[in-house]
C-alpha cells in the first residue's frame, strides 16, 4: 500500500498562529490555531508589531503540537508549506522562515502558498470539489469573486473598489462598542434586531458587473448612530442597526454573486458550484442567503466548516498537497510578499463605479 503524502502547513499572515498536518487523502491529521484576540482586543483591531512578536513566540510550540497530534515525525513529511503572502509582512516572514528552516534541516521541499489560494482550494479539501467553480472570497482584507479553474489558475470577476466586507463588519462593531473581532459580534447582535427599522443603502446593487463597495454603507451606519437620541446607544438600537447592516450586505452579495453566476455560465457553459470562503463566510445569515440563491440558480452550494473559513494551517497544508502534486515547489530564496493577487492580470476595479 502506497503511503499518502503528508505536508505540514504553517499560517501566520494575520492574527492567528496556526499549523496543521494534512495528507493526500484529504485527511486533516492535526489542526492547531493560537488566536491573538486577547492581544489585540484592547486596541480595537490588529496591531502589526504585536502580531509579529506573538507569532515569533508561538510558532515553534504550535508546530511541535501539530506534529505531535498528527502522530507524525518530521522525517515522515513530504514537504512543508507556509503562507508566503499576502498579509502583515512581519507575520508572514515568521512563518516562511520557520518553514524554510524545517525544509532545509530535513531536506524536503518548501512550498510558499498564496494565502488566498489556501482559501480558494479549501472546498477541494473538505468536499473533493472538481474544477472549475465560482468562488466568493470574503474576509477582513479581501472581497472578491473568482472563477477557480485550476491550481494557480484564477479568473477574477470582481473585487471591492474600497473596503473589504470584513473590515466593514469590524468598523460597524467598533462604532457600536461591540468589541473585536467585529464579525461575530455583529452577527450575534443582529439576531435580536429588526432589519427594517434603519434604511441603509445597497451599494452597487442593480449595476452591471461583479464589483463591491462598502465604504458608503459604513458611512450610512455612522450617520444613523449620530441621528439617534443623545446618550449611549441602547441594546435595541445596536441590535436593529446590526440587523439592518447584515441584511444590506446579504442583499448586495446576492446581487453581485448573481451577476457572477451569469459570467460563470458564459465561460463554462452553465451552472456549477458556488463556494464561499474566508472569515466572513462563517456568517450563518450570509450562508443562508447565498445557499438559497445557489439553489434558485441551479448551482450547488459549498461552504466549508466555519473553523476552516477563518485562517488555519490545514488550508495551507492542503494547498501544498495540490502544488506538490504538480511539482510546483519553491526555492529557499523565496521572498515573502505583503501583496500577492490571485489573478495578476485582472484590471483594477474602477473607482468611478462607486455607489
Amino acid at each position: 500500500m502506497v503511503r499518502a503524502m503528508k505536508i505540514l502547513g504553517i499560517e501566520t499572515s494575520c492574527d492567528e498562529t496556526a499549523a496543521a498536518v494534512v495528507d493526500g487523502d484529504r485527511r486533516i491529521l492535526s489542526d492547531i490555531v493560537r488566536s491573538q484576540l486577547d492581544d489585540h482586543a484592547p486596541y480595537g483591531g490588529i496591531v502589526p508589531e504585536i502580531a509579529a512578536r506573538a507569532h515569533v513566540e508561538a510558532v515553534g510550540p504550535i508546530v511541535d503540537e501539530a506534529m505531535r497530534r498528527a502522530g507524525t515525525g518530521y522525517d515522515d513529511l513530504d514537504a512543508v508549506a507556509a503562507t508566503g503572502g499576502p498579509g502583515l509582512i512581519g507575520g508572514v516572514i515568521v512563518g516562511v522562515m520557520t518553514a524554510k528552516a524545517i525544509a532545509a534541516a530535513r531536506a524536503i521541499p518548501f512550498l510558499a502558498i498564496n494565502h488566498l489560494e489556501g482559501h480558494a482550494l479549501t472546498a477541494r479539501l473538505t468536499d473533493g470539489l472538481d474544477f472549475p467553480y465560482l468562488l466568493l472570497l470574503v474576509s477582513g482584507g479581501h472581497t472578491q469573486l473568482l472563477v477557480v479553474e485550476g491550481v494557480g489558475r484564477y479568473r477574477r470577476l470582481g473585487t471591492t473598489i474600497d473596503d473589504a466586507v470584513g473590515e466593514a463588519f469590524d468598523k460597524v462593531a467598533k462604532m457600536l462598542g461591540l468589541g473585536y473581532p467585529g464579525g461575530p459580534a455583529v452577527e450575534r447582535m443582529a439576531t435580536d434586531g429588526e432589519t427594517a427599522r434603519f434604511k441603509l443603502p445597497r451599494p452597487m446593487k442593480g449595476r452591471a458587473g461583479c464589483d463591491f463597495s462598502f465604504s458608503g454603507l459604513k458611512t450610512a451606519v455612522r450617520q444613523c448612530i449620530e441621528n439617534l437620541p443623545p446618550g449611549p446607544v441602547t441594546q435595541q438600537d445596536a441590535a436593529d442597526l446590526c440587523a439592518a447592516f447584515q441584511q444590506a450586505v446579504a442583499e448586495v452579495f446576492a446581487d453581485r454573486v448573481g451577476n457572477a453566476m451569469d459570467a460563470f455560465g458564459d465561460l463554462h457553459g452553465g451552472a456549477g458550484a458556488l463556494v464561499v470562503a474566508g472569515g466572513v463566510a462563517a456568517n450563518t445569515r450570509l450562508r443562508a442567503v447565498l445557499g438559497a440563491l445557489a439553489d434558485d440558480r441551479g448551482f450547488s452550494f459549498v461552504a466549508p466548516p466555519s473553523r476552516l473559513c477563518t485562517d488555519n494551517g490545514a488550508m495551507i497544508a492542503w494547498a501544498g498537497v495540490e502544488r506538490l502534486r504538480l511539482g510546483l515547489v519553491d526555492g529557499l530564496d523565496f521572498a515573502p510578499r505583503p501583496r500577492w493577487p490571485l489573478d495578476p492580470d485582472a484590471p483594477r476595479a474602477s473607482a468611478g463605479a462607486k455607489a
